[in-house]
């Protein structure tokens, strides 16, 4: 009702102008006591809920939960994040981490009313726009007109169409146990935007968001602890799997826990072995002591075991350690397997290089003093004398080729080639000259040379080439103790320009899980036939040097105990004299 200007009498009005106010003030108080209870109640439920749906306990921060799994977390954050959006009715609601490697205060999901390609946009330095002075001086702030408002130039606001808003801070507050603030940490902001019936945002709505911001940015901040514990734990697990040794992890219980890859390949398992007792995953006797006692608290000794790997047997040495929790808690035993197959060979390889220089070098040197002394007691005839002294002239060629044969391999293993003489040569002539020569200094076998064709003029180091030669005939003269055949068979290779040639011999042979070693500096066969022929375990790994290194080529050995072995090389017509400079260089 409202009375006339003139007569002063009541006139009623249909939805007149008093009516239209109290029903919007009436609506608008509804809805503000609805946004009220509502924010009570959801901050209620949030202080009530911890993970898995128990209720949280005191902690460090003025949280509205623990931290709970990730996905939870997430999803508790997604729906506060649409409450503010109802509560406050606004259009969009956007959260702006800081990050401080950057220094930007960036987009991050969720939001609301915001879709990921837009919010991905959304960033700006800390230093600039109202986001960064929120964010810098901690204060909220309002703004009306996004547009003309001096402040929020510098902000994204153009990219979402945005009008008006709210910012606040997202503060991470540290209290003590009398639940006082010690630490204040502001990690972002955020923001309501564009109110909705074209209202504009005011203090309540300030006060309404800050409350539910506390709860955003300790989720946020949980979120974030989260990650960074998973990001450490996918980089310890990348680091465990990444170790050449194997690593094992029993539990208190006595059952495998963790297995890296490595120590999977050990045992030969896919992982399954997990959650399996130590005595099943590890049937070796010697690891269950080792783990036992680690269980017990006693002080673990080193331990090397054998264990076998494709039919190969393989050296490990075992160190183990108790491993326990902050609380002092028995969390198991966790083992090193460390792969010392290698080390342990080149120890034999040392024990067996000492005693056959020993051996070598006394031998020629016994000789040598024992003829010469001979020679400065009596008379001899001059028959006699040219006898001897032959004899002390080859042994010091004996102690002449040992000493070579060391200092080469000293060369090659310092990275210093042996200088190569790249010249022509007639491979059929020095084919002849090398069984000549090597016939003359045995009577037990019979040097044949098997070529069916004319040998070819070649590019290479001839005096190398005579090396590989004299030292491959010389090692089957002396690993045929019983004499026989010794063939040499050479052919050229039209479909690949190569020469191939290989030494067969009748004798002892070579066990086929030596085949792969032969050529390696200081090995040797050790059985009982061996043990009686003497050498330095050098000349081969020179052949290989030799063929590989300076001719660019391939050797190999094929053989049968107790029948014979033939050694193979093949060379290049043509050797690529620059490649081969550059390679030995």
């Amino acid at each position: 009702m409202r009375r006339h200007f003139r007569t002063g009498e009541a006139v009623p009005v249909e939805n007149n102008e008093f009516q239209q106010q109290i029903a919007e003030l009436q609506r608008q108080l509804e809805e503000a006591a609805f946004r009220v209870q509502t924010l009570e109640a959801e901050l209620e439920r949030e202080r009530s809920r911890g993970p898995g749906g128990a209720t949280s306990k005191s902690s460090g921060l003025d949280t509205a939960m623990d931290i709970a799994p990730i996905n939870e977390a997430d999803a508790t954050l997604r729906r506060l994040v649409q409450r503010i959006a109802m509560i406050l009715q606004a259009e969009k609601i956007a959260i702006m981490f800081h990050d401080r490697e950057r220094g930007d205060l960036i987009g991050i999901p969720p939001a609301y009313g915001v879709d990921d390609e837009h919010l991905s946009r959304f960033r700006l330095r800390a230093t600039q726009g109202l986001s960064g002075t929120v964010f810098r001086e901690g204060e909220p702030a309002i703004f009306h007109d996004a547009i003309s408002d001096p402040r929020t130039q510098q902000d994204p606001f153009a990219l979402l169409n945005v009008h008006n808003g709210v910012i606040v801070p997202l503060v991470i507050e540290k209290r003590d146990e009398e639940n006082r603030v010690i630490d204040r940490t502001t990690i972002g902001v955020l923001h309501a935007l564009n109110k909705r019936h074209g209202e504009d945002f005011n203090d309540e709505d300030v006060h309404l968001l800050e409350r539910m911001a506390r709860n955003v940015g300790s989720i946020i901040a949980n979120l974030q602890l989260y990650r960074e514990v998973v990001e450490e734990r996918e980089e310890l697990l990348q680091t465990f799997e990444s170790l050449t040794a194997g690593l094992v992890l029993v539990s208190a219980d006595g059952r495998i826990s963790q297995m890296n890859g490595s120590a999977r390949a050990i045992f030969g398992t896919n992982g399954a072995s997990i959650g399996k007792p130590l005595a099943e995953a590890m049937p070796q006797p010697e690891l269950a002591k080792l783990f036992e006692a680690g269980m017990r608290g006693e002080d673990l000794a080193v331990l090397e075991i054998d264990i076998e790997i494709g039919n190969v047997d393989r050296v490990y040495q075992v160190q183990a350690a108790s491993v326990r929790g902050e609380d002092g808690k028995d969390l198991g035993v966790v083992a090193i397997f460390n792969d010392v197959t290698d080390i342990k060979n080149i120890e034999r390889m040392k024990s067996s290089f000492v005693a056959m220089a020993s051996h070598e070098l006394r031998t020629p040197l016994t000789a040598i003093k024992g003829f010469t002394s001979t020679l400065l007691m009596d008379d001899f005839s001059p028959d006699e004398r040219r006898e001897f002294l032959m004899i002390i002239d080859q042994e010091c060629d004996r102690l002449a080729r040992l000493i070579d044969d060391l200092l080469n391999t000293a060369r090659i293993e310092a990275g210093e080639s042996l200088k190569p003489h790249y010249s022509r040569f007639d491979v059929g002539d020095l084919l002849e000259k090398s069984v000549k020569i090597q016939q003359q200094a045995t009577g037990k076998h019979t040097i044949k040379l098997d070529v069916i064709e004319e040998m070819p003029v070649i590019l290479g180091d001839q005096d190398k080439f005579d090396q590989i030669l004299t030292n491959l005939l010389n090692n089957a003269i002396k690993y045929a103790p019983g004499g026989g055949d010794i063939t040499v068979h050479a052919r050229v290779e039209p479909e690949t320009q190569t020469l191939l040639v290989g030494i067969e011999d009748q004798g002892l042979g070579i066990p086929k899980d030596h085949l792969g070693k032969v050529f390696e500096k200081f090995h040797r066969v050790n059985n009982d036939d061996n043990r009686k022929i003497y050498g330095n375990g050098l000349g081969l790994f020179l052949v290989r040097h030799l063929v590989e290194g300076v001719h660019m080529g391939t050797i190999w050995v094929e053989s049968e105990v107790g029948v014979g072995s033939t050694f193979w090389f093949r060379i290049p017509l043509e050797l690529d004299v620059e490649k081969a400079r550059t390679i030995n260089n």
